[in-house]
């Protein structure tokens, strides 16, 4: 009896039979409920027109069919999308982690004139939503003539700011407030100024939050439809997070010459498809030094 009762309960309540099979099913019951949309999106833009027209027919369709995913990356121009959004997501990422890098340390290590009044300026940054302050910034940019141009998202990026980069000096500066002081006092009695302290030093112990911020950025960036949909309207070239609106435009020119087709949504999830690939194996290939530099960072506490 006390041998049953320890193999179902456990010794401690977190070893028990039960407790672990209640655990695995509530994760599986979470893995679900997110991997369902993505599941059924999959589904749905490999089915052909029978397999679509069956209502029996949900998860698993009878034939694999491709033609709508071939359709999905010719509308989208998907080679010269995929080039415009990955050069312009290594730019922003590559700007914002130094750039914040550089005003996280400042704001951890440094004294300097006014620094909570602009610290609380950062916050207030970071609290404002971007709508409210897209109108100014779209007529500066259209008063210089860069309208239509990807300037105005990358530049920001250069000085620590642009897409959630408030966050990102919060990851930095409380990464670097945890490290002890006493390496910035070792570098000085070497005689190591505050830049070389700072690139010698510093960074290079900072990897596990170059690494979050870094991927943080570039996934954001890639998703990001709001900014260039807002700075590159009537462009022709236009990243892959405005794919799905050059193939509702496409659609709705074809629905009013010929009508509307059982293929448009799984068009739509065909190029869904095509945009978030290219995160998901990033992840796939960075996630256990993500994971670990999570924890190091202190962002999970």
């Amino acid at each position: 009896m006390t041998v049953t009762r320890h193999l179902l309960l456990g010794k401690e309540a977190d070893k028990g039979l039960l407790f672990r099979l209640f655990i695995y099913l509530l994760l599986s019951d979470i893995a679900f409920i997110y991997l369902s949309p993505v599941l059924y999106m999959i589904t749905t833009m490999v089915k052909n027109a029978a397999d679509l027209l069956d209502p029996a027919v949900i998860w698993v369709p009878h034939t694999l069919f491709t033609g709508t995913l071939s359709d999905a990356w010719h509308k989208i121009n998907f080679p010269a999308a995929f080039r415009i959004s990955l050069s312009l997501s290594l730019a922003v990422s590559i700007l914002q982690t130094f750039s914040c890098a550089v005003a996280g340390y400042a704001f951890a290590r440094l004294d300097f004139p006014f620094k909570r009044f602009w610290f609380a300026c950062l916050l207030l940054s970071f609290v404002v939503p971007q709508q409210v302050i897209i109108l100014p910034e779209l007529i500066v940019a259209n008063q210089i003539d860069l309208m239509r141009t990807y300037v105005p998202i990358i530049a920001p990026a250069l000085f620590g700011h642009g897409l959630k980069g408030a966050l990102f000096v919060i990851i930095y500066r409380q990464f670097f407030a945890t490290q002890p002081k006493e390496l910035e006092e070792a570098a000085r009695m070497d005689g190591a100024g505050l830049l070389r302290t700072f690139f010698r030093v510093m960074l290079p112990l900072a990897k596990p939050a170059i690494l979050v911020v870094f991927l943080f950025s570039f996934v954001w960036t890639w998703n990001d439809y709001y900014t260039p949909g807002a700075y590159l309207i009537g462009a022709t070239e236009v990243p892959l997070s405005l794919g799905l609106s050059q193939i509702t435009s496409q659609l709705n020119e074809q629905a009013l010459e010929m009508g509307p087709s059982i293929f448009d949504e799984p068009v739509k999830m065909a190029g869904s498809f095509l945009i978030i690939v290219p995160p998901l194996l990033l992840y796939l290939f960075t996630q256990r030094w993500f994971i670990e530099s999570v924890e190091r960072t202190g962002l999970i506490e």
